[in-house]
């Protein structure tokens, strides 16, 4: 099964995303929500490769069977923004270590956090599901 990464941004109050190499043409999407985005991008998927075939250009057949999964890639403010109806800023900090404000730039898309910084963020999200898996 082929594997298409797709690019998730935060960018002017929306979410964005793009496809990997592998996917013939230039496809950008938009949407106000992460959950409608992640919706979309199938749909978008399937369209982009219907007037592909119809317009006669070559697609892979893997493509035009739907032999793919997706391989979902979030920058840090997409990765922030997509959890904001789970968890705050304040939780986030909490549970990461990383300070509100500093996490408001990156949500934000002011300012981006180093490497380790994104893997203290995302440990933290992981340490809020955990703690939430084990309300009984």
């Amino acid at each position: 099964m082929e594997q298409i990464k797709v690019y998730i941004e935060w960018c002017d109050h929306n979410f964005g995303a793009t496809f990997g190499d592998n996917v013939p043409g230039a496809v950008v999407l938009t949407a106000k929500t992460y959950d409608e985005l992640m919706k979309e991008i199938p749909e978008t998927l399937q369209f982009h490769v219907e007037g592909m075939v119809a317009d006669g250009d070559d697609v892979p057949q893997w493509l035009r069977d739907g032999k793919y999964e997706f391989d979902y890639h979030l920058d840090t403010a997409a990765l922030i923004r997509s959890c904001e109806q789970y968890a705050s800023l304040a939780a986030i900090s909490r549970a990461s270590g990383v300070n509100e404000r500093q996490l408001s730039h990156y949500a934000n898309g002011v300012k981006k956090p180093r490497p380790q910084q994104r893997e203290r963020i995302v440990e933290g999200l992981h340490e809020i599901g955990r703690k939430l898996i084990a309300v009984v």
